[in-house]
């Protein structure tokens, strides 16, 4: 279990939302040892047929149907299932440049170093970095504002995010071990020093496009590189001893989520306008939301987390008392936020948002209520989309509020 996973909350917000997903199927294969069997069977199975078939006029002696064709069958049969499987090796392939479980193993140390950053995962994040532009309210479509808005999504997204992701997956070697044996890390694929050095040149370059910003901006106070240094505090103590916080349940999931949620709103948000305390209060409690999502993620990773003693909220009440949690922490999250619109003014926003919420509660009660273990991923494909588009429409609302009062 990790944050993005998030590939799982984040395969999550993301690549459901954009693609999606999401995403999270079964383990890596060795194709080409599957191809070559399947192929062999289809073969062998297209000569039995042309071989061992009765002679039709053996058949009409003994008064049976013939049956016709048979040969051409199995060959359209064995076309087929070689076709399939193509179609599942270039999806294998895709998910393994994604990072998406399910994904085809490579010896390609630069497709190897992609996987470990989860690009699929940094969607959510670039997706706050636009919130946050649309909440400033002062966000223009100018040339230096689009560079400015590219430089801070490539900042929250590939660089820090795939921080996030890589020291993830090297604080859960040990647990992938159990759940994911293939994945790059535990199955030996890239070496413990290209890991390392792969997790500093990603946090460092992240701190750099964040002081560019600043000084790009002209910011009195670096708050931008402010946010950046808390942001990789909370992923390095998410994923590393002693504190750990992914083995502590609600603590775990919520710094997850507002680490998806929050901070890359306040980035955007800072870059194009002024942070301020009532936007922040609002995106931290619009974070329970993101508990909620990072609490789907856990279900599927019950038995590894059992093992090594991380107390997910799935191990701690049970799979029956957690899918309520969870939902409930979703929902409850985005209803307050809707009325709280209403509360400034903003009644066509808070109806937008509202009309995002209700496909939600139909995906839950169709998809994860039922078996959020089964389940999991067509959940998230068909509901995540509108959880995002949700944090759009509050970030668009807070923009018109701002330019109403005059701030």
């Amino acid at each position: 279990r990790r944050p993005s996973d998030p590939t799982r909350f984040i395969d999550t917000m993301a690549a459901v939302a954009f693609t999606p997903v999401s995403i999270q199927a079964s383990a890596a294969r060795p194709r080409a040892t599957v191809r070559g069997a399947r192929a062999v069977r289809a073969v062998s199975g297209l000569g039995s047929s042309a071989a061992l078939a009765p002679r039709p006029s053996v058949m009409r002696a003994l008064g049976l149907g013939v049956a016709p064709r048979t040969g051409a069958r199995s060959a359209d049969l064995a076309v087929r299932a070689m076709a399939d499987e193509e179609k599942d090796d270039k999806g294998a392939g895709v998910k393994q440049l994604l990072g998406i479980r399910g994904g085809e193993r490579t010896d390609d140390i630069w497709k190897i170093r992609l996987q470990l950053t989860k690009p699929v995962t940094w969607v959510p994040l670039i997706w706050g970095v636009m919130c946050g532009a649309a909440a400033s309210g002062h966000y223009t479509w100018t040339p230096e504002n689009i560079g400015k808005a590219m430089l801070c999504m490539f900042m929250s997204g590939p660089l820090l995010t795939g921080y996030t992701q890589t020291i993830n997956d090297w604080e859960d070697r040990e647990i992938d071990a159990i759940n994911e044996p293939d994945r790059p890390i535990p199955s030996g694929a890239i070496s413990e020093f290209d890991v390392q050095v792969q997790i500093y040149v990603l946090l460092f370059g992240g701190w750099a496009c964040a002081w560019t910003l600043d000084q790009w901006c002209e910011h009195d106070f670096p708050i931008v590189t402010a946010l950046t240094l808390f942001g990789s505090w909370i992923s390095y103590i998410y994923s590393a001893p002693p504190l750990k916080l992914k083995q502590e349940g609600w603590r775990g999931n919520y710094a997850l989520g507002a680490s998806y949620i929050a901070l890359p709103w306040w980035a955007g948000q800072a870059v194009f306008g002024e942070l301020s305390l009532d936007v922040m209060v609002m995106t931290v409690l619009y974070s329970i939301a993101g508990l909620g999502i990072a609490i789907v993620n856990d279900f599927k990773s019950i038995e590894g987390d059992r093992q090594m003693g991380l107390m997910s909220l799935p191990v701690a009440f049970g799979v029956e008392k957690a899918k309520w949690i969870c939902v409930g922490s979703i929902d409850a999250t985005q209803l307050a936020v809707a009325g709280y619109l209403r509360t400034i003014g903003e009644v066509g926003y808070s109806n937008a948002l509202l009309a995002l919420i209700f496909p939600q509660i139909f995906f839950q009660f169709k998809f994860f209520l039922p078996d959020p273990i089964k389940n999991d991923v067509k959940y998230q494909a068909s509901a995540q989309p509108f959880l995002v588009f949700g944090l759009l429409t509050t970030g668009l609302a807070w923009g018109h509020h701002i330019n109403a009062i005059g701030a």
